[in-house]
């Protein structure tokens, strides 16, 4: 079950640095939304706030009956898939969990192309395979709220590609509420249905993704990207 996010007066700061100002959003459930912006302008910081990684200094951030996220709801892909190099791809997806997710963790493990590998251990995997882990591992707790900071970054243009692909497929087939850090515009209209641009810890602008899925690089997906591109050069 996906669950809406409602940011309210979300302040945060670091000595004399204001990172996010006074920063309000709503993010409905079951949405995929991307945040864009120049380096320094608060993306991962106000990602960190929504996984509970670290606390606002004003503000809240809750769900539609004014709860407080759960940690139990929330899972975070980061740039490095974090596996355990001592264990194989099966158990990292594993990890937390009894024996008794064996065969669910082999469900996941095959909906990421990678039931193959399943004995293999972190460092015979590509870097491709190794993010296809980590989002397996994520998927396999069910979470209500999906979070990616940059979770493709360090992959090549090809396997970039193919990995956007087989999130966009899940988030299609799961409906969890997804919140994606990137500096890769094409990525954000790609994924998103909505991409706020942050600017100086506000948000400048907000657009729209209006495209059918599954998404296709045709002239209206060019048209948004470079608009979004002309908005953060000139934010």
């Amino acid at each position: 079950m996906s669950i809406q996010i409602k940011i309210s007066n979300l302040h945060k700061h670091y000595a004399n640095a204001h990172v996010l100002q006074n920063l309000n959003l709503s993010i409905g459930a079951g949405e995929f939304v991307a945040v864009v912006g120049k380096s320094g302008c608060g993306k991962s910081t106000l990602l960190r706030l929504i996984a509970n990684l670290e606390q606002p200094n004003q503000g809240y951030i809750q769900d539609q009956q004014q709860n407080i996220l759960k940690p139990s709801d929330i899972r975070v892909m980061f740039q490095d898939a974090r596996l355990l190099p001592w264990k194989t791809a099966i158990d990292n997806i594993k990890l937390g969990l009894n024996t008794t997710h064996s065969a669910k963790a082999l469900q996941f493990l095959e909906k990421v192309g990678l039931k193959e590998k399943v004995n293999l251990w972190s460092n015979q995997l590509s870097g491709g395979q190794k993010q296809r882990v980590a989002l397996a591992r994520a998927l396999l707790h069910q979470p209500n709220v999906l979070l990616f900071d940059e979770p493709l970054g360090a992959l090549d243009a090809l396997t970039r590609l193919d990995m956007q692909q087989l999130i966009e497929h899940l988030w299609l087939e799961h409906q969890f509420t997804s919140v994606l850090v990137t500096h890769d515009v094409s990525e954000a209209v790609q994924l998103a249905d909505r991409i706020i641009l942050l600017d100086e810890g506000k948000i400048a602008k907000e657009f729209k993704v209006d495209l059918a899925r599954p998404r296709v690089k045709n002239h209206a997906f060019f048209e948004i990207e470079k608009t979004v591109l002309n908005s953060i050069l000139h934010a």
